[in-house]
């Protein structure tokens, strides 16, 4: 039997919708946005039921609810899915605060259903590939390793269309509205899978505005962050910067080599360097699994969340945690709230609460 999804949120959330509407082993019954028009529309291309009250599409016969509102709602819209007995695909970051953390691993202990945090970049196919040759011993045991997202969104900051109030002139989006470090679980995601230690401590320096206050304000922020097993990992974090292509880029080092990105091809290629050899190679990358089918490309971001969707059906079938589970949520999450303060007290060190 299928399993029954809802989605809410229905700008980001329209992607998820339409690739949900098109795999074979699930069935998008329902969608939700708090403008009534959007939901309405996005429905009828669909072929669902459209809602724009969150409450009445989480009494709705679902299974599961994909959550892609804005961050502030995140843990609120998870309870109320929860409580209504749905299994729960969360947008990043997971949670805003300290407290919401403690909040959504209570909430998801208590529900008995599954969660997980829809870091789509740990599916990329360049990630994944990363994530093999760690596996394989290829550069030893890593020491140190580095991530950056730098994507110029100035230009989005302020048309705020959420249903949550503000505008072009007003108020700006979620996006505008914390620290960029805050958004740090793109980088964190992948580095923490190749890692796989928990992050324990946190020093931050916050460049510029902590938030966006006007158009055309430029922000930026540095992380330098601990694991438990004393790993060192680096992050830029800038959401205003003059620059294009935006680009991820991860840095990988360890004892016997290194693995790097490529900051203007990024998700087309890496750079392996191995003691061993002596020399450095570049390996071949896309944004689309080789065994892919055709449909998969359809919410975007290449085939990442087709695989991603996958592991989430797959968990709610076997009734077993996923590997973004709640805890890896917060453990991507939560250092960059940690990190966002240090910068707001001049960048002294933040101990990070453990989950596991």
């Amino acid at each position: 039997m299928a399993i029954r999804f809802g989605a809410a949120g229905l700008r980001r959330g329209r992607g998820f919708a339409t690739l949900i509407n098109v795999r074979r082993d699930c069935e998008l019954v329902a969608v939700c946005d708090l403008n009534r028009e959007r939901a309405e529309q996005v429905a009828r291309e669909v072929g669902c039921k459209a809602f724009d009250d969150y409450d009445a599409f989480c009494a709705a016969d679902l299974d599961a609810v994909v959550i892609v509102t804005p961050p502030s709602t995140h843990l609120a819209c998870t309870r109320k899915a929860m409580a209504a007995g749905k299994h729960v695909l969360c947008e990043i970051p997971v949670v805003m605060s300290l407290e919401e953390a403690d909040d959504l691993l209570e909430t998801v202990r208590r529900s008995g259903r599954i969660y997980m945090a829809a870091e789509n970049v740990n599916y990329f196919p360049i990630v994944q590939e990363m994530h093999r040759l760690v596996r394989e011993g290829r550069i030893g045991r890593i020491a140190f390793a580095e991530g950056e997202y730098i994507h110029d969104c100035r230009h989005i900051v302020f048309d705020r269309d959420d249903g949550l109030g503000g505008g072009t002139h007003d108020a700006p989006s979620w996006r505008g509205e914390f620290e960029d470090i805050r958004y740090c679980t793109h980088e964190l995601g992948p580095l923490l899978l190749m890692i796989d230690e928990p992050i324990a401590s946190a020093v931050c320096s916050i460049g510029a505005a902590p938030a966006q206050r006007y158009p055309g304000e430029v922000r930026a922020a540095a992380a330098t962050f601990q694991t438990s097993g004393g790993r060192v990992i680096r992050e830029l974090r800038a959401s205003s910067i003059a620059k294009q292509p935006e680009f991820h880029f991860l840095g990988v080092y360890g004892t016997v080599g290194a693995i790097e990105t490529n900051r203007y091809r990024w998700y087309e290629e890496l750079m392996l360097y191995t003691e061993a050899e002596g020399k450095t190679q570049t390996i071949p990358c896309s944004l689309t699994h080789a065994d892919a089918p055709p449909e998969a490309s359809a919410g975007g971001h290449g085939t990442s969340e087709y695989y991603m969707i996958g592991d989430f059906i797959q968990a709610i079938i076997n009734n077993e945690p996923p590997y973004l589970d709640v805890v890896r949520g917060l453990e991507m999450t939560v250092p960059g709230i940690c990190a966002a303060e240090s910068g707001r007290r001049g960048g002294i060190k933040i101990n990070v609460p453990t989950y596991r």
